[in-house]
Formats: structure tokens, sequence, C-alpha cells
């Protein structure tokens, strides 16, 4: 990591401290841009990553994407170039040098917007690409990353120029060694295009029957190749990314309600609260009135099990 880049990122550091001042994720007065503060190091979190650009300023992080694991580093950043549903975890992280992270989520509507403005040549391939992935981060883009984040010293000029340093970042991106695999989120008839609308069709119906060859459909593939490009995007079968949804959804509302487990299984999508037991105990460690009784004794909510 060069001089230039670790001054760039203490300046990082100091905004993001001076905007969130306490740990948690925090949303900003800039559109779509989120900082992140932990002064210690995380339990796994489950959750549907939206399409999102981060970059780490201080600490460490893993991500995993089925049984992939991404560490990323102040020197790297990181793209989700869809939504998907992963597991994170920071795993460097202290009082005296806390976790801090800048966090940008994006549409496909902007990545096609930039195409557009831009005539950017991208050269598409037939194939799909991981929707998750790791670069290293360069002076260039995080200047453009900066900008950004300096807005919110000067919250009259958020409305005119965050959306361009925005169309900046996403432009620098599309730049990239990675700007293919980004780019074919946006562009009709691309493998991963028609991929992101059966996953879309997924999220959107998590609770009910899934029909493979209703998906191939949306995708205008047949099975097996919807099968074959739908886990190079995501790493993971349709019926595990369903699997996974169902029980962070699961999670969530046993955590924000009262409700018994056997019917927040059913109210997810489950015909079995005994394999719902397994699967959640697979997935999360522990059976459901175990683990939310953990949880809430751990983060001192009250316990309605």
């Amino acid at each position: 990591m060069t001089e230039e880049i670790v001054t760039k990122k203490n300046e990082l550091c100091r905004l993001i401290e001076q905007h969130t001042g306490r740990d948690g994720a925090f949303e900003t007065a800039v559109p779509a841009l989120f900082f992140i503060r932990y002064s210690k190091a995380s339990e796994p979190a489950y959750r549907v990553y939206n399409p999102c650009m981060c970059f780490i300023a201080q600490g460490v992080k893993e991500i995993m994407l089925a049984q992939e694991h991404f560490v990323y580093t102040p020197a790297d950043f990181l793209v989700a170039s869809m939504n998907l549903p992963v597991v994170g975890q920071v795993i460097k992280a202290s009082p005296e040098i806390p976790y801090l992270s800048f966090k940008l989520e994006f549409t496909q509507s902007q990545i096609l917007e930039v195409l557009h403005e831009t005539q950017l040549q991208i050269v598409t391939r037939e194939n799909a690409r991981r929707a998750l992935f790791v670069g290293y981060i360069g002076t260039s883009l995080l200047d453009a990353i900066l900008r950004l984040a300096r807005l919110l010293d000067t919250p009259k000029d958020i409305p005119f120029l965050a959306p361009l340093y925005t169309k900046e970042i996403l432009y620098k991106l599309l730049q990239g060694p990675y700007g293919v695999t980004l780019a074919q989120i946006a562009m009709e008839g691309s493998s991963t295009y028609r991929i992101r609308e059966a996953i879309e069709q997924i999220i959107s119906h998590s609770a009910e029957a899934l029909r493979i060859d209703e998906l191939a459909d949306i995708a205008n593939m047949s099975v097996s190749a919807f099968h074959r490009h739908f886990k190079e995007v995501t790493a993971m079968s349709p019926i595990q990314f369903q699997k996974q949804l169902r029980l962070q959804e699961a999670r969530r509302l046993l955590l924000a309600e009262s409700a018994d487990a056997a019917d927040v299984a059913f109210r997810v999508g489950y015909e079995s609260a005994s394999q719902f037991s397994r699967e959640y105990s697979r997935m999360f460690g522990a059976p459901p009135r175990t683990d939310i009784k953990r949880l809430k004794e751990k983060y001192e909510l009250p316990v309605q099990i």
C-alpha cells in the first residue's frame, strides 16, 4: 500500500468516525451511502447483500458466499453485483483501532446509465461470472470514494454532486479488471442479466415452492444451462439459495416476534417443522429456540420464546 493511499485511507477513517461516533451501521445523508463502525470482532451476521461496493478504511472482514470465503482489508474493495445471501464477520477490530468501512449501494439502472453516458466498450462473454468479487483498491478509485464521503461536510452540495460522484465510482469500477462482471448485470441478453432476473423471482417468492423449469424459462435457458450459470453466479444451487433466504427470514421473524418456531417455519415456506429445525441448526449452529434465546441474551433483548 503506497503512502498516498495510506494518507487518503486515514482521511476516510476520520470522516467515518466523525459521522458515526459509536458502533453500528449508519445510513448517511448521501443517498445509498452507509458508514459502518465496530470496536470489536463480531459474530457471523447473516443477510442478503444488495448490489453494493464496500471499502474497509480500517480493520479486516470476511464474507462467506456458500462455501467460498472472501477476506478483504484496507488494501481491497468488495463488490456484490446482485442480491446475494451472505455471511459476514468482522475479524479484526478493537476499541483503539475500530473496524471502519464505507458501503455504497447501487442499482442495475445506474450501471446501465453509466455505460450509456460514457460509451464504455465492454466485451460481453456468454458465460456468467461470480457476482461477488474482491479487487485491489487503487488511488483513482479511492479518490472518487473520498470525494463522495467528503460531501457529508458540505450538505448543501449533496443533491447536485452525490449523483455525479456515485457515477464516477461506478465508472472506475467498470474500467477495472472486473468491469465485464459488473456490466453484465445491466446488459440485457447476457447470461448474468438473465440469472439476475431469476434471482429476483426467487427472492420475491421465497416462501413458494421452487419451480426450476419456470426459473429456466425466465432466464431463457435450458434447465441444465440454468443450473450451471446460476451456480457460477451465486456459488450455490437455486434450492440452496432459496434455503438461505428462508432461514435468514425465519431468524429475523423469531428475533422480532414472540412467534412459535413451527409457525415461522410454515410462514417462510417449510412444510415440515422438523426439517426446518434441522436445517436451521445446520446453518446457525443451534436449534431455533436455543439460538434465539442466546442472541436475545447477548444483545440484551427481551426473551419472548
